[in-house]
């Protein structure tokens, strides 16, 4: 009786340790559950939830099939695994073809590290697309000019033939699109389709409208002009790009019923259109609104339309229409402005309390014909009043009737009004409201929503140093701001995909947001504008202009880093497949103008504080930069000759820059800027022997320049990591910290809550307040303070590089992040003379724990670890050391 308990106790304990492992956060295509997704081969992904110490993958299983229950029993008709012996969380599909319109159920079993079936994951499903088949309706518009200003509404009235099982809209637009059924608004992201190439690439969106389908119902379709249909003029010349014209659109409603028939409903000339309340918009500066012009359920059944025309078909604006499968724009958070002043009854101001991307909404209420006005603007001058001058600088208005972040909203005269704009964000913290007549502003009759990709963060810090926290929040406030289907600038004054401010802060998204899905189609965006030689323009995508200024491999080496970099962070080979071929054709060009391994082609160190650099040797930093990578994933994709081609390439261009740049004797890069020193440590160009030689000269220039800043756009990248990477990490964050001009603390203890797009904030042309150009401070934090990093031996954080700096005058730090395998978390705490540092792996990875130089073990923790205590390899798992300064 006695064996018989405790063996009815041991199998207990195994069964409740086996229930532990169990896969979660499935995703297809880095996406949960999407539906609409037009990939033959798309990628499974997840991560395991065991807390165990030691917790880890050794198989796993895939289950994929048309039948939820099915799938449940472990049963898939379209693919079903082996037991496949591998520790990786993510597989491409290798099953029976996918088909268009069909929703597919998957679910992923796992053995631990004892090859212990674990917990079935639950059933996640995903759905295709249109797959590149025909499309039943017509790319239609209402067939007037381009320079037409009010928006054009549409509507089709239809009758469902019986009781309805699924229904589903495909839609694409050249512009942007409002979709509608029955008077409601579907979906809830904002500013689709999103920017692209429109003569070359298109992407479409699936809604499930199931349930909005009644006995009769009205589909309503309103367009905006977005990049298409440029009608404002900048010095960028998007009003003469290639492609513009009037917006169009191309609809597709896929309805099966329950006795198992199909409908199609598609765009046509049965469509009717109409021109309404909304008679101007402009993605660059804002939008009118005459509210007189609306049209009472002009999107519901039984409106009445014979004054509306007949759609007219127009050709596809490119034969190339793809699924939009990323994280779309939305309101991601509300904010109720405040009250600053009331002039009068026709003027008023308000703070919104941060700066931010997306747009305003105001309730109002006033007599019929009354214009209002509302501006934005991220400064106000020394009288209290809204200040654009740092904004509107590259504005080119031909006249006055289209001022910049201005929106204009003219009443009916109803009791109370409300108005947004639908097709426009702006860059703002400040709201100036002025009409024409009195007007009436009730309490919280001001809002404003932060707009952008809706990326989920993923990355959290918090320090004993609040202005460096704050610095943290300031950075990711800029680059949200500046995300919109493709990483931008700055959300005011331009708009514009450039390059360079994109891989300076590569990482600082991947450390704080999921962003993968926003990087793959911004590439895309780079193959469709990469030239047949090679070059790439400044800004992507661009109606032309960037290709002859501004493009150097300075810029344009986002190419090649930020694959490289997603690569490292995700582990997903695709992104390296994808754009192998354009990045080769890139450094090609590079090296048939480089004929001595050396280049001058580039802006340089853009807006410096001072100092300027020689912009040779900043730029063929970046070209051996490209190089270097091009023959790692050379290496990755198994392309030996090209590996080992582009390796020695690499090699002539590294010893090309040192033969000319180096002073062997001191160690110094040509004049020994704070740029000029750090590039090259940190992009790995400096010989080995001579490493300590340079980063002592480096930290001696930094103390001469009393750890204040001298650096522009591509030393605010190098600069920290150069310092804490070569042992000067308390000198790095000296700078980081400082609160004195110039430095990211002077911003915030000025009252930035975001960062800026030049060192002096006086300065007048290159002026904006939230620019992500200098953001790679938040990357440091995770890199240098916490010390996490990808293993690029094993990407995807397989294995987790760990080696924080214990800094002076900083006394708690604490870094989370969440990796494509789990969360990792890293934080240390001075106590006296001891420092106690966490580190959290989590299931299915290792860590190689590096213990800084200067510091060693105390206490029982030291047992076990390697002679000098310096590398340790940790598991899955909690784990908690006492480390002591050596003196």
């Amino acid at each position: 009786m006695k064996y018989l308990l405790s063996l009815l106790v041991s199998c207990f304990i195994y069964e409740s340790i086996v229930a532990q492992v169990q896969p979660e956060q499935l995703k297809v295509e880095h996406l949960e559950n999407p539906i609409g997704i037009d990939e033959t081969k798309p990628r499974f992904s997840w991560k395991l939830n065991d807390g165990r110490q030691g917790a880890a993958q050794t198989s796993y299983q895939l289950v994929v099939g048309t039948s939820k229950q099915a799938v449940e029993k472990g049963s898939g008709n379209m693919w079903q695994t082996e037991k496949i012996k591998s520790i990786e969380n993510l597989s491409t599909y290798s099953g029976n073809p996918l088909q268009p319109f069909t929703q597919y159920y998957w679910k992923v079993l796992v053995w631990d590290e004892k090859d212990r079936l674990g917990k079935s994951s639950a059933i996640a499903s995903f759905e295709t697309g249109v797959m590149g088949s025909s499309w039943r309706g017509a790319w239609i518009n209402d067939n007037l000019d381009e320079t037409v200003k009010p928006a054009p509404y549409f509507r089709k009235d239809f009758k469902a033939k019986g009781t309805v099982k699924e229904a589903r809209v495909y839609i694409t637009a050249a512009g942007l699109f409002e979709l509608s059924v029955n008077g409601e608004r579907i979906g809830d992201q904002r500013l689709d389709p999103v920017y692209t190439r429109y003569d070359r690439r298109n992407t479409y969106l699936t809604f499930d409208v199931t349930d909005k389908i009644l006995a009769s119902n009205t589909i309503g379709v309103l367009l905006g002009n977005g990049w298409y249909n440029h009608q404002s003029t900048a010095v960028w010349d998007f009003h003469k790009a290639y492609w513009r014209g009037r917006p169009s659109f191309c609809l597709d409603l896929r309805i099966t019923y329950t006795n198992g028939s199909k409908e199609v409903i598609g765009t046509g000339t049965d469509w009717k259109t109409s021109l309404g309340p909304v008679i101007f918009n402009s993605i660059y500066t804002a939008e009118h609104y005459d509210a007189r012009l609306e049209q009472p359920g002009w999107d519901q059944t039984g409106f009445i339309d014979t004054s509306w025309s007949p759609a007219t078909i127009k050709p596809a604006p490119s034969p190339n229409i793809v699924a939009q499968a990323m994280h779309p724009i939305k309101d991601n958070q509300t904010f109720n402005a405040k009250l600053l002043k009331q002039v009068n009854d026709t003027s008023y101001l308000f703070d919104v309390g941060q700066n931010i991307s997306g747009v305003s909404q105001v309730t109002v209420k006033g007599k019929a014909g009354t214009i209002v006005r509302i501006k934005h603007a991220e400064l106000l001058d020394k009288n209290g009043q809204l200040n654009l001058s740092n904004i509107d600088y590259h504005y080119r208005p031909t006249d006055n009737t289209d001022p910049f972040q201005t929106d204009i909203f003219i009443l009916k005269g109803s009791d109370i009004e409300s108005f947004r704009a639908r097709f426009n964000y702006k860059g703002f913290r400040y709201i100036e409201i002025s009409s024409d007549q009195p007007v009436k502003l009730e309490e919280g009759a001001v809002k404003a929503y932060f707009m952008h990709s809706a990326v989920p963060a993923v990355g959290t810090i918090s320090s004993s140093n609040q202005t460096l926290n704050k610095i943290w929040k300031a950075t990711n406030n800029s680059y949200l701001s500046n995300l919109f289907g493709y990483p931008t600038d700055c959300p005011q004054r331009e708009k514009n995909g450039w390059t360079g401010d994109a891989h300076i802060a590569i990482e600082t998204g991947l450390y704080n947001f999921d962003g993968i899905t926003i990087y793959e189609k911004w590439l895309a965006d780079h193959r469709d504008e990469q030239q047949p030689n090679g070059v790439l323009p400044a800004i992507i995508p661009t109606a032309g202009w960037g290709y002859s200024w501004a493009n150097g491999p300075d810029w344009t080496s986002t190419i090649a880093i930020i694959p490289w970099q997603v690569y490292l962070f995700y582990g997903d080979e695709k992104i390296l497949k994808d754009n192998y071929r354009a990045i080769k054709k890139y450094v090609d060009y590079i090296t048939t103008i480089s004929p001595q391994y050396l280049t001058t082609w580039g802006l340089g160190d853009w807006v410096p504080v001072k100092t300027t650099s020689v912009v040779e040797l900043t730029s063929s930093i970046y070209y051996y930069t490209d190089v270097k990578i091009l023959s790692d994933i050379a290496h990755v994709l198994k392309q030996q000759d090209d590996y080992q081609f582009y390796k020695e390439l690499s090699q002539k261009i590294k010893s090309a820059i040192n033969k000319k740049y180096l002073d062997y004797g001191t160690g110094i890069y040509a004049n020994g800027t704070q740029t000029e020193l750090s590039a090259p440590l940190y992009w790995n160009v400096v010989p080995d022997d001579m490493k300590a030689r340079v980063a002592a000269q480096l930290a001696k220039r930094v103390k001469a320049d009393q750890y204040k800043l001298d650096v522009g756009l591509l030393g605010s990248k190098t600069i920290l990591n150069a310092l804490s990477e070569n042992g000067y990490a308390n000198e790095a964050y000296q700078m980081a910290s400082s609160e004195t001009f110039p430095s990211w603390g002077w911003w915030i203890s000025n009252g930035a809550t975001t960062l800026f797009e030049n060192w002096d904030p006086q300065s007048v042309k290159d002026n904006s307040q939230n620019h992500i150009m200098f953001g790679e401070i938040g990357a440091w934090y995770y890199k240098a303070l916490a010390g996490i990093r990808p293993d690029p031996r094993a990407p995807g954080f397989k294995n987790i590089l760990l080696a924080p700096h214990f800094v002076k005058g900083l006394d708690h730090f604490e870094a989370s992040f969440n990796s494509v395998r789990g969360i990792v978390r890293s934080s240390w705490e001075r106590k006296k003379n001891i420092i106690v540092c966490k580190v959290e792996v989590p299931a299915g990875c290792s860590a190689s724990f590096k213990v800084p130089e200067g510091f060693m073990l105390v206490g029982p923790e030291a047992i076990g670890a390697i002679a000098d205590q310096s590398l340790i390899r940790l598991d899955a798992g909690s784990y908690s050391f006492r480390i002591k300064p050596l003196r």
